[in-house]
């Protein structure tokens, strides 16, 4: 199995590009943003590489950085996800803003992707929220408050998101805006001024 080619990038192509390694031409599939990301023609590059063996055909898949390898994997064990539809993710979605999306249960910011629809994102952020190891560095607070179960957040917490929802945001910026707001101002803060505090956050 290959999991690293270092080479020269032959030329760029919509959805792969040809890795020149030592002479032999190899046709890695990538996402857009991995793409746009990748040096010209006649440059350097080194792709973490996913291999995918199938009874016809054998795939490599290539990706700037592991964590974007490992959404990579991840996202197909989703019914319904195989690779096109994980390329698609993480071409509008870099790691650390899917990190987000599953730990806040966002699933308007996955439903972007082509393929994707409102049944498959919710499927997305369900199935994959209780991975281990996969929300470093996403606020804790936040994704509590995002959940449908906030069992341990306070009742003007809860109101003050509600609040946010009913002028227009999205559960996941309400959630991260009041999260914010619960440090500034403590967790014993009034609905009014979590609102008020929400609502600053938001327009940053």
């Amino acid at each position: 199995m290959i999991g690293k080619l270092k080479g020269v990038v032959e030329s760029l192509h919509e959805e792969h590009l040809i890795l020149d390694v030592h002479g032999v031409g190899y046709v890695v599939s990538c996402s857009s943003r991995t793409l746009q990301k990748l040096p010209r023609p006649g440059e350097a590059a080194v792709l973490a590489i996913e291999t995918q063996v199938r009874e016809d055909s054998i795939r490599l898949f290539g990706f700037l950085s592991d964590a974007e390898r490992d959404w990579f994997r991840m996202l197909q064990n989703v019914q319904g996800v195989g690779s096109k539809v994980a390329l698609a993710i993480l071409s509008i979605l870099p790691p650390s803003e899917l990190t987000s999306a599953i730990a806040l249960q966002d699933k308007a910011s996955v439903s972007r992707a082509p393929g994707v629809g409102p049944k498959l994102a919710a499927r997305i952020v369900a199935e994959l929220k209780d991975k281990a190891g996969a929300f470093e560095g996403v606020d804790s607070t936040a994704a509590q408050l995002a959940g449908n179960d906030a069992g341990g957040a306070s009742s003007a917490a809860m109101e003050a998101i509600s609040a946010l929802v009913n002028l227009g945001y999205g559960r996941p910026q309400a959630a991260t805006a009041i999260a914010a707001s619960l440090k500034v101002l403590g967790e014993d803060a009034e609905t009014s001024a979590l609102i008020r505090r929400g609502l600053k956050e938001l327009a940053q």
